[in-house]
């Protein structure tokens, strides 16, 4: 019974090992047609260094014609990158619908709440669409869960403090989502805490779902260049794309 249960180990370990190296097809995605990020280029220096670390074969674009069956049938996972407003035409929402119903994996980056209000199948994907923000500054994130695949650099972590462009959104995703983290609302400076607009009270800024064979997760890190230099976040992203490709 030893043997046998040291082999089933043995070969979990391999099979694990192959997962991670198995090479995922990455498409980035970062066209915008509201306000545009001046982080957007840090987020893809950010992208690129993550490739080459984690194997992935990794293109960026803001073609929106790109969006055909031919060309996104050969991506795993699809990061949709500070993108803002309406970004993709009716029949490449369609392409690229049926694409994420194949079971591929979709990784929503800051403004990409910013995008396609009026497709409500991408608001479902993307958990939440963005209403408003206060100014940005730094903020205090509460982890309600690290040990989840893409929380790796949090591990263990009770708070971050950064400095970011804190989101609030139209509707709570909380129930239909799983929360990681939520904003501390009471971090925020003397100023911002009189003006209630913005307020959600329980605040959620990260979270992941799982839709029958789809993997999706959002982030609210990204408003700034450094954002994307912060290893911590770096990593976070990093293990969300391995994540929604199933590799972890």
């Amino acid at each position: 019974m030893k043997k046998i249960t040291s082999v089933i180990c043995l070969l979990i370990l391999v099979i694990s090992g192959i997962a991670q190296d198995k090479k995922i097809n990455v498409l980035v995605f970062s066209k915008t047609s509201g306000f545009r990020h001046n982080s957007i280029s840090s987020g893809l220096k950010m992208m690129s260094d993550l490739a080459q670390e984690r194997k992935w074969v990794l293109t960026a674009t803001e073609n929106a014609d790109l969006f055909t069956p031919e060309f996104l049938k050969t991506f795993d996972v699809v990061v949709f990158l500070n993108p803002t407003l309406d970004v993709l035409n009716d029949q490449q929402q369609k392409y690229f619908e049926a694409f994420m119903n194949t079971g591929k994996g979709f990784v929503g980056i800051h403004a990409s709440a910013d995008c396609e209000y009026d497709w409500a199948w991408y608001g479902n994907l993307n958990g939440a669409f963005f209403r408003t923000h206060p100014k940005g500054q730094t903020g205090t994130v509460i982890f309600e869960n690290t040990d989840h695949p893409t929380m790796v650099p949090f591990k263990g972590m009770k708070t971050y403090t950064t400095f970011d462009e804190w989101y609030t959104f139209k509707e709570n995703p909380r129930a239909k989502v799983h929360v990681l983290a939520r904003l501390d609302e009471t971090s925020l400076d003397a100023e911002t805490l009189k003006d209630d607009k913005w307020k959600m009270g329980d605040h959620p800024l990260i979270w992941y779902q799982e839709m029958e064979n789809t993997r999706s997760f959002y982030t609210v890190f990204g408003h700034t260049p450094e954002a994307f230099q912060d290893p911590k976040v770096k990593e976070h992203i990093g293990c969300a794309v391995d994540w929604t490709a199933k590799r972890n």
